[in-house]
């Protein structure tokens, strides 16, 4: 496999995320403009990894109005063609290890109970961060979605350290 690289996307990567997010479902597909402004505006709090130029994964993220030691995790969609690698676990890692997350201490995101590939994400992070995950749901399916989506439960993870503070760092 060719070598993955993860940086802060920008607004030329947008219309391929929107495009990546079209074929990771049960991703819910936003508007390439969404897109566009998760890439320009929350570029700090995202991930974009590209193989050969490509968009094989991203991850939008931002800190939490009113909780600058919370990240929420918006989402995190890896192609087909870079799956199996490690590669979600190593966006977020990523992001908790840049400076505009050096204040985060938890890190919190919503998934269907029946996402399972999701659920084993974070709780294999939680495990590398040496901490908790507790879950609790924050949409519920008929009182936010009338019932045509499955209730969104509130994956909640920490508290933990910034890379730079942690025992493992030398």
């Amino acid at each position: 496999m060719q070598a993955i690289t993860l940086n802060h996307p920008n607004s030329q990567d947008g219309y391929a995320v929107y495009r990546l997010i079209e074929r990771c479902p049960p991703l819910d597909t936003n508007s390439s403009y969404c897109n566009l402004l998760q890439c320009s505006h929350f570029s700090d709090t995202s991930v974009v990894a590209k193989m050969a130029d490509q968009v094989v994964g991203f991850i939008s993220a931002y800190l939490k109005p009113g909780q600058p030691d919370t990240l929420f995790i918006w989402q995190v969609a890896v192609g087909n063609e870079a799956r199996g690698n490690g590669l979600a676990k190593d966006m977020l890692l990523n992001l908790l290890d840049r400076d505009a997350c050096a204040q985060v201490t938890h890190l919190e995101t919503t998934v269907t109970a029946d996402n399972a590939a999701s659920w084993a994400l974070f709780e294999s992070l939680t495990r590398d961060l040496d901490t908790t995950l507790t879950r609790s749901v924050l949409f519920d399916s008929e009182q936010h979605f009338g019932g045509q989506h499955a209730s969104e439960l509130l994956a909640r993870i920490g508290p933990f350290e910034h890379a730079s503070n942690r025992k493992d760092c030398a």
